[in-house]
């Protein structure tokens, strides 16, 4: 069985192993030192300690084992953010340091062959060659039912929205992704606002991003918009189209909200290098509200930071409450969600438009959009459709994951461009699911498996940065999506919640300090055996269906009465 999540197989090593090699021979062959050693043991938190061979591939560290009942470990390299390494006389050991926050010990005999493996492991993690990516040689074991590159197109979501309003249209404007190199070829946008209009609004937004349709409220025809800051800069330009085609999304009398991720400092601050904000003399039919929420680089300090309190061995509570309030993780969810709220509250309850943008918008602003569409829209929290969410205000909306995942919180090198922006709102999500344990078809492990695949992957989803960076490198046809292995049936009944009865009404979560805990299920993960856990799922699991089957043993019979009375009737009812 091939378990997705954790990278690791439980099936014979050798067959595999030897695929692999003679497909990769050519590419690795100089960077692999050592390919193999012997009885190298694997040490693991709560799992019993593993003897066996550990080979290298090009893009996997595989530990098996003769032992019976044993894990063969199989990890990818992708999926290794650090090692370290310690020598005793003639015994190496190398620590290695994971992407899923997992740290896990090897003990190697010979000083030259833990060498040898250390470096062999240090350059084949940090390949930079996209066409070397393990998504490219990877084929599926299973049988690919459906195909996820095709399961969540833009064309299919606009007949969603046709059948509710025709203010809408799909424009292609950005076919060749010349307006906008991080949006995808087609994009939503008032029926009344023609192409070249767009290309003029474009040119007004940073990266080209002009403001397009993120989601339409079926309650109220109210919508809520997306874009990148408008570049008004220190002399206070404007753009009569940009004015023109966010205007348009309004109805007659009525007012719009603009939500800006920046604090009002910051976005003045961004006048003095292009950027800026709207004025309200220029757009004095929208109310401008700031949100602060931090950028990239203060997020990955807090996740470096909070990953460090929860390895925290001194169990001391002074000591790890002051180190989980220093990371600031907490303060940057309820940031997160409170704007989310703010802008479904304008939506909902105000009946108002709204746009949202922070800088660049493609990384608050997506957590603000997304997250916004849980609270109001019951269809994103089924298993289907927080893919569709993904796929539309993540992928297609031009989020960079391969900048913001190719580093988790352990690496040594001085974090680019890397920030757990998407790792942030599935945190958000967690939040809310457990505050509304019933409302969602999907169980926490859903987003576990969506944090693992983020950061390392042998699908090729979430690879590239843009829509128009997986178009050049072909990944529909070279790569499986991980849609097709997680709409498997037996995937999602793995993956499905079994709490959830549909809802449809708009769920308001409470962002209030006492109401937001740690993400156990990512952060502690490692750190505890899970069994006592896990065994107390199973078992509620159980007694869900035992219940289950009972009600509707009952309702059979209820219903064989009925049949029987309704027979008897006729002729109860003749002289």
């Amino acid at each position: 069985m091939f378990l997705c999540s954790h990278f690791i197989l439980t099936q014979p090593v050798t067959f595999l192993v030897k695929h692999q090699q003679r497909c990769q021979e050519m590419e690795f062959a100089e960077l692999i030192k050592t390919p193999r050693v012997d009885g190298v043991v694997l040490r693991r938190p709560f799992l019993p300690t593993v003897e066996g061979t550990l080979c290298l591939t090009g893009h996997h560290l595989i530990l098996s084992s003769r032992q019976d009942n044993t894990e063969e470990l199989w990890l990818l390299h992708a999926n290794i953010d650090a090692i370290e390494k310690r020598f005793v006389g003639s015994l190496g050991t190398i620590i290695v340091k994971c992407k899923d926050l997992r740290v896990i010990q090897l003990d190697i005999p010979g000083m030259e062959e833990c060498l040898n493996i250390a470096s062999s492991i240090e350059v084949l993690s940090t390949l930079d060659s996209v066409s070397l990516m393990y998504p490219f040689f990877y084929r599926p074991m299973f049988q690919v039912i459906e195909d996820g590159w095709k399961s969540f197109l833009p064309e299919d979501a606009f007949k969603d929205l046709e059948s509710m309003t025709e203010e809408w249209r799909l424009s292609d404007v950005n076919k060749d992704y010349s307006v906008c190199s991080s949006y995808p070829p087609l994009v939503a946008v008032p029926k009344d606002v023609d192409d070249d209009t767009l290309r003029k609004a474009a040119a007004f937004r940073h990266g080209g991003r002009f403001p397009v349709l993120s989601y339409y409220h079926k309650k109220n025809g109210m919508v809520m918009m997306r874009s990148g800051q408008p570049l008004t800069g220190t002399n206070g330009r404007r753009c009569k189209e940009d004015e023109k085609l966010i205007n348009a999304t309004l109805r007659a009398g009525k007012r719009g909200y603009i939500i800006d991720t920046r604090t009002v400092s910051v976005a003045q601050q961004a006048k003095a290098r292009g950027g800026g904000f709207e004025s309200e003399a220029n757009y004095p039919q929208w109310r401008r509200i700031h949100k602060a929420i931090e950028r990239s680089s203060i997020l990955q300090e807090s996740l470096i930071k909070l990953v460090e309190a929860c390895n925290d061995q001194s169990h001391s509570m002074d000591r790890w409450l002051s180190k989980l309030e220093a990371s600031n993780w907490q303060t940057h969810v309820k940031e997160i969600l409170t704007t989310a709220c703010l802008a479904a509250q304008c939506i909902d309850r105000e009946g108002a438009s709204v746009l949202v943008h922070g800088t660049e918008g493609t990384d608050s602003t997506l957590q603000v959009t997304s997250l916004a569409q849980i609270i109001l829209d019951p269809a994103c929290r089924t298993i289907q459709g927080f893919q569709a969410l993904v796929e539309r205000e993540w992928l297609q909306a031009g989020h960079p994951f391969q900048q913001r995942c190719s580093q988790s919180a352990y690496s040594n090198s001085k974090p680019r461009c890397e920030a757990p922006v998407f790792l942030l709102f599935l945190d958000c999500v967690w939040q809310i699911l457990r505050q509304f344990p019933c409302s969602f078809q999907f169980s926490q492990h859903f987003l576990v498996l969506l944090f693992e695949h983020t950061y390392a992957s042998q699908f090729g989803t979430f690879m590239g940065n843009s829509a128009s960076e997986r178009s050049k490198l072909n990944l529909s046809q070279k790569t499986v999506s991980l849609w097709s292995w997680v709409n498997r049936p037996q995937e999602v009944e793995r993956l499905s919640n079994p709490l959830y009865e549909a809802n449809c009404l708009v769920i308001w979560p409470s962002v209030a300090p006492q109401s937001l805990l740690l993400w156990e299920g990512v952060f502690l993960r490692w750190k505890r055996s899970s069994r006592c856990l896990d065994e107390a799922y199973d078992e509620m699991v159980h007694i869900i269906q035992y219940n289950n089957k009972e009600l509707q043993n009952k309702v059979n019979n209820l219903r064989r009465q009925l049949a029987q009375l309704e027979t008897e009737e006729p002729l109860l009812q003749t002289p």
